[in-house]
C-alpha cells in the first residue's frame, strides 16, 4: 500500500478504499523501462513497447511520404479488402460487447465499485455526467453531423440499384425509394446506429477493464493489465508487449484518421468563408499549424489551460447547436428526438445484422469502417473515462456511459441532421446535399441567420477539438509506452504528438480520406480480437472481486 502522495507516478498506485481482491504480482510499474537524463530533459520507456512501436511509425511515415503514388492505390485495396471480407466481423464483435455490457448490468457483477468496496466517486454525478457528454463529442461530430444523416437520406430515397444482381447503391436496408418521411426515419435510425449504443459499449468495455485492473487490482494504467487472469505473469512478457503495441499502433491511427478529417473540414471552411484555397497543401498547414498548438500545451504543461479550452469549447458548441434549434425547424427538431429514437429502436436488429446483408455499400462502407474508428479511439476514450469513474459501481458505470453520451449524440444527429434535411425536403435547398462532405456543415449553416459568425465557430470549434485530442492522446499513447507511468518525461508525449501530426500527414498525401479510413481499420482490426478477449478475462476479473450492498 502506498500512500496518496505518490498517486502522481501512477493512478494505479491509488490505494483502494474498502475491500477489493487484488492480484499478487511480483511486478512494479516502471521496472522495466529505461531512464536516461539528457540535462533538464529525460525519458523514461518501457523499451520493447516505446522502441517497436516509435520504430515501426517511423519508417511508416518515412515510406508513405517517399511513396505516395503507390500509397493511394494500395490504401485504397487494403481498405476494401477488410471491409469487404471482414465487416461481417465488426459488426459481430460490436453485437457481442452490447451484449456483454447488458449482461453485466443485469448480473450480480453489476455490484462490483471500482476502487473498493467504500470508494467514493472523485466527482459529482453532473460533472462526471459532464466529462462523459464532452468524451463523446469531438471532430467526429462536427463532421459528419450533417453530413452522416444527409447522406443516409438521399441514399434511402434513391432506392436501390443493381448490376449483374449485386446492389450498387448505398441506401441502408432496402432503401425507400421516393418515400420522404420513410427515408427521414430510415437516414436518422443509421446514424444514430453508428454514434449511440454499439460505439459506448465499445469504449465502455476497455474503460471498466482498464479501471477495474488499476484501480481494484493495482495493476499498472496499461491494456496488457486486462489479461492478468488469462496470461498470469505471462502479460509482462511478449505477449503483453504485443497487446500494448497493438493499442498504440490503434490510438495513434485512429486520431490520425480523426485529425485528417478535422483539417479536411477545417480547411473547407476556411476556403467557404474566405475563399483560401482548399486543398491537401491547407490541410497539411493546418495539421502543422494545430499540431504546433498541441506542442505548446505539451511542452509548457497547461493542463489547467487546455481544461478550460475544453470547457469553452463544450460552451461553444451548446450554443451552437441551441442556434440551430432555435433558428431551425424547432419543431422537428423537438418531436424528431422521439421519432428518432424509436425508428433506431425499430431499425436495431436489421442494421446490426452480421450475416446475409444485401446493402453491402453501407454495411462495408459505413458500419465496418465506423466500429473500427471506434475501437481505434477504445484505448484513448477508455483510459480518460476509467480515470474519472473511481467509485462508481459497474451498473452505475455502464448505465451511464452507454446512455448519457448516447443521448448527446442523438441529440447533436438530430438538431443538424434535421436541420439538413428540412432544408430539401420543405424548402428544396439542395445546396448542402450536393457539397462535398467536408463542406455541408458550413452550406447548412450558410442559409440560417448569422452565417458568417456560426461557420467561424464551426471552424474554432474543429480546431480546438483537434488541439485538445492530439494533447490527450499523446498522453494516453505515452502512458502506454511508458509501461503504465501517468508522469513520464514530456519529451516523451511531444514526440508521439509529433507522430500523429506527421502520421496524418503522410496519411492525407498518401490517399486523402481513403488512407484514412484505411489504417483506421486496418489498425481496429487487430484491436478487435484484443477488445473481444478482454471481454472473458473482465468477467473473470469482476468474478474474484467483493461486491456492496448498493448498485
Amino acid at each position: 500500500m502506498v500512500d496518496k502522495k505518490d498517486k502522481d507516478q501512477s493512478i494505479a498506485m491509488i490505494p483502494p478504499d474498502g475491500e477489493v481482491n487484488p492480484i499478487d504480482t511480483d511486478y512494479t510499474i516502471g521496472q522495466d523501462n529505461i531512464s536516461y537524463k539528457f540535462g533538464p530533459y529525460g525519458v523514461d520507456i518501457h523499451n520493447p513497447v516505446f522502441g517497436t512501436s516509435a520504430l515501426i511509425v517511423i519508417l511508416f511515415v518515412v515510406v508513405t511520404l517517399l511513396f505516395q503514388a503507390q500509397a493511394e492505390p494500395l490504401f485504397s485495396s487494403l481498405r476494401d479488402w477488410l471491409t469487404g471480407n471482414l465487416y461481417w466481423f465488426f459488426i459481430g464483435a460490436g453485437n457481442i460487447l452490447v451484449l456483454v455490457c447488458l449482461f453485466l448490468i443485469v448480473s450480480p457483477l453489476g455490484k462490483v465499485r471500482i476502487g473498493g468496496t467504500e470508494a467514493k466517486p472523485d466527482f459529482s454525478y453532473l460533472g462526471w455526467f459532464s466529462m462523459l457528454f464532452a468524451a463523446g463529442m469531438g471532430i467526429g461530430l462536427m463532421f459528419y453531423g450533417v453530413s452522416e444523416p444527409l447522406s443516409h437520406f438521399g441514399s434511402a430515397m434513391g432506392g436501390t440499384a443493381s448490376e449483374n444482381g449485386v446492389r450498387t447503391d448505398w441506401a441502408p436496408l432496402g432503401g425507400a425509394a421516393g418515400d420522404a418521411q420513410a427515408a427521414i426515419r430510415l437516414g436518422m435510425a443509421a446514424t444514430i446506429y453508428h454514434w449511440a449504443l454499439h460505439p459506448w459499449a465499445i469504449y465502455s468495455v476497455l474503460a471498466l477493464g482498464l479501471a477495474l485492473f488499476s484501480f481494484n487490482k493495482g495493476l499498472p494504467l496499461t491494456v496488457r493489465s486486462i489479461f492478468y487472469p488469462i496470461l498470469g505473469e505471462r502479460v509482462w512478457g511478449w505477449p503483453g508487449h504485443v497487446i500494448d503495441i497493438v493499442a498504440i499502433f490503434a490510438t495513434l491511427f485512429g486520431l490520425a484518421t480523426s485529425l485528417g478529417i478535422g483539417a479536411s473540414q477545417a480547411a473547407a471552411g476556411l476556403g467557404y468563408l474566405f475563399n483560401l484555397p482548399d486543398g491537401t497543401t491547407m490541410q497539411v498547414l493546418l495539421i502543422i499549424g494545430i499540431t504546433l498548438l498541441a506542442l505548446i500545451s505539451v511542452v509548457a504543461g497547461l493542463e489547467a489551460g487546455v481544461q478550460r479550452l475544453s470547457q469553452i469549447n463544450m460552451v461553444l458548441a451548446a450554443l451552437l447547436m441551441l442556434f440551430v434549434i432555435i433558428v431551425g425547424p424547432t419543431l422537428a427538431i423537438a418531436t424528431g428526438f422521439f421519432t428518432n429514437l424509436a425508428s433506431y429502436l425499430q431499425h436495431l436488429p436489421a442494421l446490426a445484422n452480421p450475416i446475409g446483408r444485401e446493402d453491402a455499400n453501407f454495411a462495408q462502407g459505413w458500419t465496418a469502417f465506423y466500429w473500427a474508428w471506434w475501437i481505434s479511439w477504445s484505448p484513448f476514450v477508455g483510459m480518460f473515462i476509467a480515470r474519472v469513474s473511481r467509485g462508481r459501481t459497474v451498473r452505475e458505470f455502464l448505465i451511464s456511459v452507454l446512455l448519457i453520451p448516447s443521448a448527446a449524440c442523438v441529440l447533436w444527429m438530430t438538431v443538424f441532421g434535421t436541420t439538413a434535411i428540412s432544408q430539401v425536403v420543405r424548402d428544396g435547398y439542395n445546396v448542402a446535399a450536393d457539397a462535398a462532405l467536408p463542406l455541408q456543415l458550413f452550406a447548412m449553416l450558410d442559409v440560417l441567420p448569422l452565417a458568417q459568425i456560426t461557420s467561424f465557430i464551426g471552424i474554432i470549434l474543429v480546431v480546438v477539438f483537434f488541439v485538445t485530442s492530439s494533447d490527450s492522446g499523446s498522453l494516453v499513447i505515452d502512458t502506454i509506452g511508458a509501461g503504465g507511468k501517468v508522469q513520464a518525461p514530456v519529451v516523451q508525449r511531444v514526440f508521439w504528438c509529433t507522430f500523429e501530426g506527421l502520421v496524418a500527414i503522410a496519411l492525407i498525401l498518401g490517399g486523402g480520406l481513403v488512407a484514412l479510413q484505411a489504417m483506421a481499420v486496418s489498425t481496429g482490426f487487430p484491436f478487435t480480437i484484443i477488445l473481444l478477449v478482454a471481454c472473458w478475462s473482465l468477467i473473470k476479473g469482476l468474478a474474484s472481486e467483493p461486491r456492496t450492498g448498493k448498485s
